[in-house]
């Protein structure tokens, strides 16, 4: 069986981050609860689409997973390694936020199989933290962080971001060296994105009429990816891909499953999926997600895939929340080949594109490859497409041409 990874996503926070354009908000317990319930539905209905794979990774993101109660994460895990065939060691990851966990529900995710943590950190400064919107401090975190360990987990993900306002390269190297002396396992370390419609859009704006701004600038900013990379490597993390450290064999499986497509199904709303070259997304509507997921299904028949009108029924119902359907022809996967591959460290396989499209790399890139050698963006190393350190600071540039 091939393998398959499942994400799931839980849209409820107690506050929306400054930066956040996510689908996130915070939530009151009953809609929690009615939300948990169509997750479950989901779930059951994507049986027979999951029976012809191996799950190896479950990802639970958000949001902020970790503010659901102990027994919703469990009774989601229970209900997902009932209907699909789980894997004898998956890395099963869940997304916290600090502040938002307590000992008990630590216990609890071990229990329903979560192994992997990844805390929301983002930075060591607590006036940079206020600075974004976070609800929490750095001593918030750090009770969080020691908690996990005292829980036994072993795989903990820290988030980091530079470019932060009033942030600088000294006050970043002192996030930077505080993390890793705490010794996470793996490190994302990321660059502020102001994306529109979000209340850190509207400050910058703001400022900038005023002639202010109030982030670092174009240089500063470059200067902590590179720092980023000094103090990392110098400490033992291996730089896997553009974003991402991880210490030896502990890099994330699901995401390196994102960038070498991997088929993947993702449940709740907003999320997306990778089935059979179709790439489609959940509605982001959560009133009728839920409506849709709970008041049209009937306990007893979810598993009846005896039955045709209801297994035609389930289709309809799974059909009735999905949208952005898109049939990938060869030049999207083609071109999604090359975008996410060049993301990883290790680059893209050559061999491997004319396994997977039966044509030869250099015949469908060729001139392309050429063009981004002789800027020093790519290079060729023993058969596989690679970024070079200035390619990466130009990878969206680079990436772009890719596309046909």
């Amino acid at each position: 069986m091939n393998g398959l990874e499942i994400y799931i996503h839980i849209p409820f926070c107690v506050k929306k981050c400054d930066y956040c354009d996510f689908l996130s908000a915070p939530a009151d317990l009953e809609t929690k609860e009615k939300y948990v319930e169509a997750l479950i539905n989901e779930i059951k209905l994507n049986k027979n689409k999951m029976s012809e794979y191996v799950v190896d990774t479950v990802f639970i993101g958000g949001g902020t997973p970790s503010l659901l109660e102990e027994n919703q994460i469990s009774k989601i895990m229970s209900v997902l390694r009932d209907n699909c065939n789980m894997s004898e060691n998956p890395e099963i990851t869940i997304e916290c936020n600090p502040g938002t966990i307590t000992e008990s529900k630590l216990w609890e995710y071990k229990k329903s199989g979560i192994n992997r943590i990844s805390f929301g950190l983002q930075s060591a400064n607590d006036q940079e933290l206020k600075s974004i919107g976070r609800i929490h401090n750095y001593a918030g975190f750090l009770e969080s962080y020691n908690l996990a360990r005292k829980c036994g987990f072993d795989n903990i993900n820290v988030d980091l971001m530079s470019a932060l306002p009033g942030q600088t390269l000294k006050s970043y190297e002192e996030t930077l060296n505080k993390v890793v002396r705490l010794e996470p396992e793996h490190i994302s370390a990321y660059s502020l994105i102001v994306e529109e419609n979000t209340l850190m859009y509207d400050r910058v704006k703001k400022a900038q009429i005023k002639g202010i701004n109030i982030l670092p600038d174009e240089e500063s900013e470059r200067k902590m990816y590179y720092l980023t990379n000094n103090i990392l490597r110098s400490n033992g993390y291996r730089k896997y891909e553009i974003s991402n450290y991880s210490k030896p064999g502990k890099e994330c499986k699901h995401n390196i499953g994102y960038w070498q497509r991997k088929e993947y199904l993702g449940f709740g709303i907003g999320a997306a999926s990778l089935y059979k070259e179709n790439r489609y997304n959940n509605i982001s509507d959560i009133n009728k997600y839920i409506e849709v997921l709970t008041n049209n299904i009937k306990e007893n028949s979810i598993n009846n895939v005896e039955n045709s009108s209801e297994v035609e029924n389930q289709v309809n119902i799974l059909n009735s929340i999905v949208k952005n359907l898109q049939q990938l022809t060869e030049r999207d996967r083609m071109e999604e080949f090359m975008f996410l591959g060049l993301r990883m460290m290790e680059g893209v396989s050559m061999e491997k594109f004319e396994r997977y499209f039966g044509k030869p790399y250099m015949e469908v890139y060729g001139k392309v490859q050429k063009k981004m050698e002789d800027k020093r963006f790519l290079i060729n190393d023993n058969g596989y497409v690679k970024l070079t350190e200035f390619g990466i600071d130009l990878s969206n540039y680079v990436m772009s041409e890719f596309l046909f």
